[in-house]
């Protein structure tokens, strides 16, 4: 789970691999054999909690006679290669979890059913915007939202109380107000910061750009255009070094938010804010365990007053490859994993369900409750087959960061370079 921000992208043979599926409708499978049958699953390392997957297998199984679920947990680290093999081969599982960012690629080779037909089945009108769109290609649906995350600003009360902060901030003008009194409070420590912001969080930029109103790229049907020389993605671009400056932070300016860990920052006790996923303040408490009630959260702030800014949401999707021999099967299971009954464990998780709105175990928890704020505004990267090898290479967004942030390009030339290396990216 905690990997949804990282693409596990693998090489340009993917294409090659894959090229002999059978067709992503999945329309020529033959009848379901009769006699027993098993259903293989491939759920990725914490995903569904052990109960949930646990329940779900059991009523499955006895609504299906002579059905057992063979449930296999897949590790991130690697996953690409496996997938790309499994879903070539004659033994593919029938059920994969992938995440937001692989869905194209596969998508377009054919490895993937067309489950475009029957999505209604699957509680389509509950879908997660930011989920569906990556799970579609070409105009048709080829994978089903799971859950997601998006990112929130972890603070300190405590500290915030000291400064004078009566609320947490709701605009982008408060959030610099707070930022200005708890420099003057605690600015004496050489060590403290406001906020602690590296300058390759791109993940971040990326609600700035959306919140002017801008995008990484313009689509037309299936091709994309990278439209970061806009000037709405500028205004987030500058808005993202105002803040930098404003917060004094010390984190790097060629690095992002895991070198070093910005966890482990936040947990020596000096940092007042960082932008963070939810499960990102438990990993501080590792080492400081009165962070975890000294700490809350809000929404990424619009410069709206009083709203809250899209936020890039990362999460999973589950699909069923062209290859496997139950498909009939695989249906009836993400119809049931799908349910109302089931995705509202995952909010009990502390996750946001990919199919449901039900959100009401997410509020229970100030951190929780402000990622549960924000999903609604989720937005997701371009849904391209390319997008996979930009996170997994030289990402451009970061490169565009860095060098507009150390001085070492204009804002003109750094969008400009990064526009570029996205549409190469796009074509290939």
């Amino acid at each position: 789970m905690r990997t949804w921000s990282k693409s596990v992208a693998g090489a340009a043979t993917v294409m090659l691999a894959l090229s002999g599926c059978a067709g992503s409708g999945g329309t020529g499978q033959a009848a379901p054999p009769a006699g027993p049958r098993t259903l293989t699953v491939w759920l990725m390392n914490g995903s569904a909690p052990d109960k949930l997957t646990d329940q779900l297998h059991k009523e499955f199984q006895e609504s299906h006679k002579d059905v057992t679920v063979k449930y296999e947990v897949q590790q991130w680290n690697g996953i690409q290669d496996k997938l790309t093999t499994a879903l070539a081969g004659n033994d593919a599982p029938d059920i994969i979890e992938i995440g937001n960012t692989q869905a194209p690629k596969f998508a377009k080779a054919g490895a993937l059913v067309d489950l475009t037909a029957e999505a209604s089945d699957f509680n389509k009108d509950q879908w997660l915007t930011s989920l569906k769109d990556s799970g579609s290609w070409d105009g048709k649906q080829y994978a089903v939202p799971f859950y997601a995350a998006n990112r929130l600003v972890l603070y300190r009360k405590d500290m915030f109380e000291q400064a004078g902060i009566t609320a947490p901030p709701t605009s982008r003008q408060d959030w610099l107000d707070a930022i200005t009194k708890l420099r003057a409070k605690f600015g004496s420590d050489p060590d403290f910061q406001a906020l602690y912001l590296p300058g390759q969080n791109w993940y971040t930029l990326l609600s700035f750009i959306y919140d002017e109103g801008g995008d990484i790229a313009k689509r037309d049907g299936t091709k994309f255009t990278a439209s970061l020389d806009t000037p709405q993605a500028k205004a987030g671009l500058e808005f993202y070094k105002q803040l930098q400056e404003a917060s004094g932070t010390k984190a790097p300016k060629d690095t992002d938010e895991q070198t070093p860990e910005q966890a482990g920052i936040y947990g020596q006790g000096k940092v007042a804010m960082m932008i963070a996923l939810p499960w990102e303040l438990a990993t501080a408490a590792k080492g400081n365990p009165d962070l975890t009630a000294k700490s809350s959260a809000f929404p990424i702030p619009s410069k709206k007053a009083g709203t809250t800014a899209p936020v890039f949401q990362g999460g999973s999707n589950l699909a069923i490859p062209a290859k496997s021999q139950d498909q009939d099967l695989a249906k009836e299971y993400l119809k049931l994993m799908t349910s109302a009954k089931y995705q509202s464990q995952f909010a009990g998780a502390g996750m946001i369900p990919g199919t449901s709105t039900d959100v009401a175990a997410l509020e229970k928890d100030p951190v929780t409750a402000a990622m549960a704020k924000a999903s609604s505004n989720g937005r997701a990267v371009p849904a391209t087959p390319g997008w996979a090898t930009i996170e997994a290479g030289q990402n451009p967004l970061k490169d565009m960061l860095t060098a507009y942030l150390t001085g070492a390009k204009s804002i003109d030339a750094a969008t400009a370079d990064a526009n570029s290396a996205l549409n190469k990216a796009f074509a290939g």
